[in-house]
């Protein structure tokens, strides 16, 4: 496996890969990997000839007083997990190279509707950073697809809107979220709880899970969000949204829509947390 930093280096590496018509794949993370990032690995292994993984800690993607600073760097951890899950290259930028002319000059790229509301109203301006070094990324590695968690939905479904409407001639493949045994969907973040916080945190994945049960049963959706509210406050978290969308597009569900979306973010203590769970509405 290689591990390279410069972006003459990767074009190099990639361009006779590509014309030989080799599948290529790409995974970009933000490092301090677990085992939903590696199941995104294993996904591209399956579907690909040459498997490229990305780690770059994106400053654009993040806010003020968010942990840009704290987010963990583990580049040695992550290359040897990466290695052992058949991983190809990775590719480990430094801002400057992705940013050449500093984070304010730099072309940005927006994506309406999908990306306002639920975290983009929470977070303001991540989804155009997150959008704006997707598209680095796209550019550079040029995959034939690229693998993103469904954990974040809403990112999954920024990224799809972006590659449908710039073109970009690349398969988005969403992986289910991988969670513990506990049902607490895996994130980098999570390292940041306390034990106790930890011990209580699993209460985020049941509340979703039971709000689930009852819109399946034909509970109204209005009633069904504010008891799963209700009862996110009385476990402790603080919570900024638990929303029904439609799972296509992240818009309002109307009388008529089947396949929706349960969103949630909460805070538990200093830390935030997201998940979701499709919902099946009934007629």
């Amino acid at each position: 496996m290689l591990t390279l930093h410069d972006i003459a280096e990767l074009r190099a590496h990639l361009n006779p890969q590509r014309y030989d018509g080799q599948r290529i794949a790409l995974v970009p993370t933000m490092g301090n990997l677990h085992a939903g990032h590696l199941a995104l690995v294993d996904a591209a292994r399956r579907d690909a000839d040459v498997v490229v993984a990305t780690i770059f800690v994106n400053p654009l993607q993040f806010g003020a007083g968010e942990d840009f600073e704290r987010y963990p760097r583990t580049l040695e951890a992550d290359t040897q997990a990466l290695a052992n899950h058949g991983c190809d290259i990775v590719f480990a930028p430094s801002a400057d190279a992705l940013y050449p002319h500093g984070l304010e000059a730099h072309t940005h790229v927006s994506v309406p509707d999908v990306s306002e509301g639920l975290c983009g109203a929470n977070r303001p301006g991540h989804f155009n950073g997150v959008a704006t070094v997707v598209s680095l990324l796209f550019n550079l590695v040029q995959p034939d697809a690229a693998y993103f968690g469904r954990k974040d939905y809403q990112q999954l479904t920024v990224i799809r809107k972006l590659v449908e409407d710039l073109h970009f001639p690349i398969e988005i493949v969403g992986v289910p979220t991988q969670r513990a045994e506990d049902g607490m969907a895996l994130s980098s973040r999570n390292g940041y709880l306390s034990a106790a916080q930890r011990q209580r945190a699993p209460a985020l994945y049941r509340t979703l899970c039971h709000v689930h049960d009852t819109l399946r049963e034909g509970e109204a959706p209005p009633t069904a969000l504010r008891d799963g509210l209700a009862a996110l406050t009385e476990q402790g978290f603080k919570p900024d949204y638990l929303e029904l969308r439609r799972a296509q597009d992240l818009g309002p569900i109307t009388p008529d829509t089947q396949e929706a979306i349960l969103l949630v973010a909460a805070h538990l203590g200093a830390t935030r947390l997201i998940d979701n769970l499709p919902v099946s509405l009934p007629s």
